[in-house]
């Protein structure tokens, strides 16, 4: 039996059941393998982690940061006026706005988008570190002292290209580099035999792949927790059942080790044999994951999983964590549908962010209190991210428009210094003005929590740029 007739069978009886599950990236795992896989240069990590895995939580669309975690009351104070009334007339300053590519100062009708908007909700303080919260986040100003707010953010995209530089570093119209979760898996590979050290939930519109220069190999696997449908081609067409499929398995095993013995030392079979081998056990493994029958009913409710509004996000953040459990190293959760994402409000911010600000802030909370309670916490980086903010100044009647200039982020868990609040804006919340941080200060501080350090994930013949590697936030971990 030769290799290319082993190939054709695996394919064809056993590949079109399962193989099919992500192919691009069971491809490019085997081809990794062939090559000897990727050794870091003087062995990863550098130094002791803080955390083993990740759950990244992107609201795409752009949440209001005046609206949820750094409130603005002196919005209400100069409500209606222009910026150029107020004391605060020089964050219009041209100079402050260099660093943003594309700056829209005037809407369709010419008119100046710097009437101060006031704002849509009230809030309060939380936790001992007192920190204030909208009105529209309780749930997560619960847990206000197992999180450090990052409120000095700043990217250099105006449009929504900006989820695509906060995963990334580089601006849309640059050539795609790897994203966060490609580089800590690059990083650091998997942790568990059974599903992908990366896992996708959520729309995504703009860049669909993570991994490229380093290759598809490093690409999220998208992951529905429809449990009828949790991945692509997961179930046979043929209807063939798991023990006769089991059977088929240990017979192409049986004809690839043959192909072993016929052409010794082959990295290239040896890899596909392995990538099947996962595939198989990721048809198993991951209806399991998302049966949620054994989740107690007080565990369903802390996620918010039995309310027709919550349920849905409830659900994927009950099944990050059962992922997390399992040994999956990078979470991606996606929220907010639409080409350009479902908090994108130029218009009816409140009615908009109200609404999906009830869909998120218990299922987070819930997250964060079965992870803690479970001892997860510890090792678990929880990240709360958007691409850019939103304007001080009003869109219209009752809208505001995008916002790179400043907007907040949030972490906890895994060795994060919960209880604190890291930078500023302006009392407008117009600029980023004490410890501003780019987005790749973030990539970095994950990584090194990570234990690894950006610097070192480097592959020949790509440069990157400087602030491709960012600066890790040093003051929010504990």
């Amino acid at each position: 039996m030769n290799l290319e007739t082993t190939d054709y069978m695996t394919r064809r009886r056993f590949g079109f059941g399962l193989g099919a599950v992500a192919v691009p990236w069971l491809l490019a795992q085997e081809a990794k393998a062939a090559s000897g896989g990727w050794s870091p240069p003087d062995g990863l990590p550098v130094h002791p982690a803080r955390a083993k895995r990740v759950i990244w939580l992107f609201m795409r669309g752009g949440v209001s940061h005046m609206e949820s975690f750094d409130p603005k009351p002196m919005l209400n104070r100069y409500a209606g006026k222009s910026i150029d009334e107020t004391p605060y007339k020089s964050v219009l300053d041209p100079d402050k706005l260099k660093n943003v590519r594309v700056v829209v100062v005037n809407d369709a009708n010419g008119q100046a988008r710097n009437t101060i908007y006031p704002l849509q909700v009230g809030y309060q303080r939380y936790g001992q570190c007192g920190v204030e919260i909208s009105d529209w986040f309780p749930n997560i100003g619960s847990c206000a002292d197992e999180i450090a707010f990052i409120r000095g953010m700043w990217t250099t995209d105006n449009n929504h290209g900006a989820q695509i530089q906060f995963a990334s570093g580089r601006h849309m119209l640059e050539p795609p580099v790897p994203t966060i979760g490609a580089w800590a898996t690059y990083g650091l590979g998997r942790m568990t035999e059974e599903l992908p050290a990366f896992i996708n939930m959520g729309p995504r519109h703009f860049d669909t792949k993570d991994g490229h220069y380093l290759g598809p190999a490093f690409d999220a696997v998208n992951l529905s927790v429809d449990p009828k449908n949790p991945l692509a081609y997961v179930k046979s067409e043929s209807g063939v059942g798991f023990g006769e499929q089991a059977a088929q398995f240990e017979m192409i095993g049986k004809l690839n080790r043959l192909s072993l013995e016929a052409y010794p030392g082959d990295q290239t079979l040896m890899a596909r044999m392995k990538s099947y081998e996962l595939a198989y056990r990721m048809q198993r493994a991951v209806p399991e994951t998302l049966d949620l029958e054994g989740e107690s009913v007080e565990t369903k409710k802390l996620y918010g999983l039995d309310d027709q509004v919550t349920g849905p996000f409830a659900r994927q953040l009950l099944v990050a964590r059962r992922l997390a459990e399992r040994g999956v190293r990078f979470i991606q959760i996606q929220h907010g549908d639409g080409a350009a994402g479902a908090w994108d409000s130029h218009s009816g911010l409140k009615t908009n962010h109200s609404k999906l600000a009830a869909q998120v802030d218990k299922p987070i909370s819930g997250l964060l209190k079965d992870l803690k309670q479970r001892g997860l916490l510890e090792d678990t980086l929880v990240v709360f991210a958007t691409e850019f903010g939103r304007t001080p100044g009003s869109q219209g009647s009752d809208g505001r428009d995008h916002h790179p200039f400043a907007f907040s982020v949030w972490m906890a868990g895994g060795g994060i210094k919960g209880g604190m609040i890291h930078g500023a804006s302006d009392e407008l919340g117009f600029h980023a003005v004490e410890h501003p941080h780019y987005v790749t200060d973030v990539h970095a501080t994950i990584l090194h929590l990570l234990g690894l350090n950006p610097h070192r994930l480097e592959i020949p013949g790509r440069k990157r740029l400087e602030r491709d590697f960012g600066k890790v936030i040093s003051q929010v971990i504990g």
